[in-house]
């Protein structure tokens, strides 16, 4: 029921209309009635009516009076007028405050029903709208924030998207996009992750960031328009926050490129710019904040022979030396590093090199070595294909070592079997082994001997001979010194005998006989 008030300065209007209306069938209840406009006012604080029935002519505070005042304190309020005045500019000011209904005295319980009816009709629909523009609202809320990344992410990518969309959508969203100057902000997550690790990169930045205005994901990123502060520096230690908070709650890396400040207008040119920021980690790593300042113009290509660099790695990785291989990839690297040329040309450089690998390495090794070159297009930045090739080097390296070091133990071992056959000879030599049995170079069979056994072969010819002399010596007792001399290769030189001989056991051949040892 819709409560009503019936004002009039007659007392015979009053209660004639207060009787004869069939409120409750115009779904309406008769809440109060008052003789004037001042005693209305007084009464509708407290009777809290809906719908006010008043003469226009009344003593004190007329009709209009009521009606302006009562709109201004009670805005909901609905009115129908009585008059007998037939003058229009009454009903013309009473329309200024929304008055539709405007009856005639004298007027009967029809005509009051069916105003009653088509002000509580109108008042229905009114309330129908509302709702229907409420829930229109809050829809639009919730669409709202797609509407703004998908606004965001057709601006950037859209050449279409001009001057009047901006100005049609700064509009819809209650944004300043052309006033002031704005900023574009790229977050890229290095590690493996989902939609999710953006959306909370997204709620991070909302609260330690100033000046959001939108944001949005494109190609795996995340996008966010700012609005350009008066302090840079302070931005840029916001946003380190921002990563170092998502970094510390989702344990993974992210990466940052901020692009200058400039208008709206120009934001595929800032986002071009934050692009070229974000890749500029290939050189400098994941995990950064990267402006315009950290990227260097790239440099020519003066200075790198992919051919000839490849053949010199591969020469250090066949001489089996891990340290010399190792040095000549961070060398390398860091040129690369130092002259920042374009990415494609980098890793287009990288190939060769690894593709030069290829061909030095074992056999049994070619299909899954060469394999591992797919890998080298999914790495994003130069640390990540260094390590790689470094890696790959380094286990080229080790074989090729591990090789060449059975070689070399194998030449020792065919020398030592020769000084085991012939220790007793007086003319045995390194260039004897060298030159007549095992046909090479005395210098290098001198090298390896000693790398692989630790000592130098004169010395483990002379070692190996009084060894063979003491057992002999506690085998058959008492021997001339000058017999020990001939027969394990000294010549019959017996005071040379005795001189090495002491130098080795601390005694000489008589004492050594007489000690039991």
């Amino acid at each position: 029921m819709y409560k009503v008030m019936l004002v009039d300065d007659e007392r015979v209007i009053l209660e004639g209309i207060s009787q004869v209306v069939d409120w409750a069938a115009a779904g309406t209840e008769l809440v109060d009635t008052a003789r004037n406009g001042i005693e209305a006012l007084d009464k509708i604080g407290h009777s809290r009516p809906d719908i006010i029935i008043t003469d226009i002519s009344m003593p004190g505070l007329d009709g209009l009076g009521l009606i302006e005042k009562a709109s201004e304190a009670y805005p909901g309020l609905r009115f129908i007028m009585l008059s007998g005045y037939k003058e229009f500019e009454y009903a013309r000011r009473a329309m200024q405050y929304g008055v539709k209904h405007y009856l005639l005295k004298p007027c009967n319980e029809n005509q009051i029903h069916d105003a009653l009816s088509e002000l509580l009709q109108e008042h229905q629909d009114a309330q129908v709208k509302e709702h229907v523009a409420g829930e229109m609202k809050q829809r639009l809320q919730r669409v709202l924030p797609h509407v703004k990344e998908q606004f965001l992410l057709e601006f950037m990518t859209n050449r279409t998207y001009g001057p009047v969309d901006l100005e049609y959508y700064q509009e819809l969203f209650d944004l300043k996009l052309e006033a002031n100057q704005i900023r574009l902000l790229l977050f890229r997550i290095s590690d493996e992750h989902d939609y999710s690790h953006l959306f909370a990169i997204k709620n991070i930045a909302s609260d330690l960031l100033p000046h959001v205005l939108l944001s949005t994901t494109i190609e795996g990123k995340l996008l966010i328009l700012l609005e350009d502060a008066a302090d840079p520096a302070h931005l840029r230690e916001r946003i380190e926050e921002v990563r170092a908070a998502f970094t510390r709650l989702y344990k993974l890396q992210v990466t940052a490129a901020l692009s200058e400040a400039d208008h709206m207008v120009q934001s595929r040119r800032l986002y071009r710019e934050a692009l070229q920021c974000l890749n500029h980690r290939f050189f400098i790593g994941e995990g950064k904040l990267i402006t315009k300042n950290d990227v260097a113009i790239a440099g020519e290509c003066e200075g790198v022979h992919a051919e000839q660099d490849a053949e010199q790695l591969c020469q250090l990785i066949k001489s089996g030396s891990t340290e010399e291989a190792g040095a000549e990839v961070d060398r390398l690297f860091e040129r690369l590093s130092g002259q920042q040329l374009d990415i494609e040309v980098t890793r287009s450089y990288v190939v060769q090199l690894y593709s030069a690998m290829i061909h030095v390495c074992p056999p049994e090794e070619a299909t899954e070595f060469t394999q591992r070159m797919a890998e080298l297009p999914h790495m994003d930045t130069l640390s990540e294909l260094k390590t790689f090739v470094a890696n790959s080097a380094a286990n080229l390296t080790s074989g090729y070592y591990k090789n060449y070091i059975s070689r070399q133990s194998s030449a020792v071992e065919k020398m030592m079997d020769i000084v085991d056959k012939h220790y007793g000879e007086a003319d045995l030599s390194l260039n004897g082994v060298a030159h007549q049995m095992l046909y090479m170079n005395p210098d290098y069979l001198g090298k390896i001997f000693k790398k692989v056994t630790g000592e130098n072969f004169s010395n483990y010819l002379n070692r190996l001979r009084i060894e063979r002399a003491c057992e002999h010596i506690r085998r058959s007792g008492d021997v001339k010194v000058f017999e020990l001399a001939e027969l394990f290769g000294f010549g019959g030189n017996s005071q040379y005998f005795s001189q090495v001989f002491k130098k080795w056991t601390g005694m000489t051949p008589t004492e050594y006989r007489r000690s039991g040892i």
